[in-house]
């Protein structure tokens, strides 16, 4: 074991348990609700009744979706049908469209995954109809609960409770696990299905909590040897040389969200579910195509914005006519950009402004909306990002009011919750070697709570400096520390980190990766911060 990573186990409390985790998600018992939801699936399975699962459109909700109907297959359930929600007709949760499609196609049983526990009118209605619903969720629950058979969310435990930081598609493991338990499923079978629970948590942003490590640790090694070809032609197009947290949030993630984002979410369904090569192949094709339109759309947005001004009040609220898809991406750029919490909308029927929020620190955007609920037309979340409708007439005072709030909490440098933590600090660079980075690749998946290694290197000499790309936005450098020498690298770096001169001394935070070239392999420095 290398000094560095002995120092980085001790600093952060690491033992064996956290590098080599058991799979033992036994405790899946303790969900709210689970022996009722399970019930009502055996007795669905066993009378061979027609199940309709209802989703969502981004990747958390498109992996639960495949992920609870093959382990309902896997059961035994012979009639299994999937309804994903269009973003721009549905928006988020159950609507009317579910109830019409359920009776018409005369289901007897609705699955909900990702969503439903804060659509109690919904479920009261497909009850009306004579239709079960048993939803499965993780989201904070506001407003009445739905009388429906279960509601198996783990937010509706105390906080602390290890089970609350499942994603949606880890609460439909667990109950597909439940299955296995019950006897219906062969032991084992279950953990194909780890890829996608791995690929959903991620991508939600989850706490890698003792579970959440466990099911993103098994995860990634069924990813690795994956049985589906879907993904395994998606990581193909995508261009992805390994498999790690960072490749599956920057290059699966992205083209996962972009079907719902720009089309329709059943293209990744689809994909996800394919047997056919040949059509893995195309469906991969097309969520690169989709991805691109998402790259376009929101790099015009952004680029608008900045020609625009976004004013010198500390919460930016903007409009414009961009597409709906992008908002909440291009609200996240806004924000690490400016380093202020950003709404952004745009007008999605006549007089009627949609738009998505996102924050950082101790702005509470979910608490900002119920201050000014009454120039909202409808919105919810949580602290970091969140959702709304707003009339046209309203927005400047919706505007006005929500930096109101803001002011009125007289908050204190709030940038620092996005100044990156070194975890240990550098001084001899020779000490970051090949091996170090592989035993670091033993602390993966990364996620919230358990965040890529960072290391500071204080007051470094640039020995070189160079932009790269075609458009000159990316940097490289080498750098000399008391000891040793490292190459780094920032890719859409910001202009006073392209200004560096050769012979500068700076301080860098970087994490690290490996640098592969001409069959020589090195360790290479990701500059997440930079101070002249």
């Amino acid at each position: 074991m290398t000094k560095i990573f002995d120092e980085l186990l001790k600093k952060r409390g690491i033992g064996k348990d956290f590098l080599t985790p058991e799979y033992r998600p036994d405790f899946y018992t303790n969900l709210p609700d689970l022996k009722p939801a399970l019930k009502r699936l055996c007795q669905a399975i066993h009378k061979k009744e027609k199940i309709l699962i209802y989703g969502d459109y981004d990747a958390d909700g498109v992996t639960a979706s495949t992920v609870m109907k093959e382990g309902l297959e896997l059961a035994g359930a012979e009639r299994v049908e999937v309804m994903l929600p269009d973003r721009f007709k549905d928006g988020y949760g159950m609507g009317p469209r579910v109830v019409e499609r359920a009776k018409q196609d005369k289901v007897q049983l609705v699955v909900t995954v990702d969503c439903g526990s804060n659509n109690a009118a919904i479920v009261a209605e497909l009850a009306k109809k004579k239709i079960d619903t048993v939803v499965t969720d993780h989201h904070e629950i506001s407003g009445e609960l739905p009388k429906a058979v279960a509601v198996v969310n783990p937010k509706r435990l105390e906080e602390g409770e290890p089970l609350r930081d499942l994603a949606g598609v880890g609460v439909a493991f667990m109950v597909v696990y439940g299955l296995m338990r019950e006897g219906l499923i062969p032991e084992g079978q279950e953990k194909w299905l780890l890829d996608l629970v791995m690929i959903g948590t991620l991508c939600d942003s989850m706490e890698m909590t003792r579970l959440n490590r466990e099911l993103g640790f098994y995860g990634m090694k069924v990813l690795k040897k994956t049985r589906r070809v879907g993904l395994a032609e998606l990581m193909k197009a995508a261009g992805m040389k390994e498999i790690t947290a960072e490749t599956v949030g920057f290059l699966i993630g992205p083209r996962i969200n972009a079907a719902g984002r720009m089309d329709s979410p059943k293209v990744a369904f689809d994909l996800l579910n394919t047997t056919s090569k040949a059509e893995a192949m195309q469906l991969a094709e097309r969520l690169n195509e989709l991805n691109e339109e998402r790259k376009k759309a929101q790099g015009a947005a952004v680029r608008e914005i900045g020609e625009q001004g976004v004013g010198n009040e500390p919460v930016i609220v903007t409009r414009g006519d961009w597409h709906e898809g992008v908002l909440g991406i291009v609200a996240g750029r806004l924000t690490e950009e400016y380093k202020r919490p950003a709404f952004v909308l745009t007008e999605v029927e006549p007089g009627v402004l949609k738009g998505s929020g996102r924050s950082f620190g101790e702005f509470n955007l979910a608490k900002a909306l119920q201050e000014c609920q009454k120039w909202i037309v409808g919105g919810g979340g949580h602290s970091g990002a969140c959702g709304l409708k707003v009339l046209m007439v309203n927005f400047e005072d919706f505007k006005t009011e929500v930096n109101e709030y803001y002011k009125k909490l007289k908050l204190k440098d709030q940038e620092q919750f996005l100044r990156p933590v070194a975890d240990l600090t550098v001084t001899n660079l020779k000490d970051l070697t090949v091996e170090l980075v592989k035993e670091l690749q033993q602390l993966e998946p990364y996620g919230p709570g358990n965040m890529e290694p960072v290391f500071c290197l204080d007051q470094v000499e640039v020995l070189m400096a160079q932009r790269m790309g075609e458009d000159g936005k990316h940097i490289r450098m080498t750098v000399k520390g008391q000891t040793g020498i490292l190459k780094v690298v920032a890719f859409y770096a910001p202009k006073e980190w392209l200004a560096v001169q050769e012979g500068q001394r700076v301080n860098l935070w970087v994490t690290l990766t490996l640098n592969e070239w001409n069959g020589q392999c090195s360790a290479e420095g990701r500059i997440v911060e930079l101070e002249v």
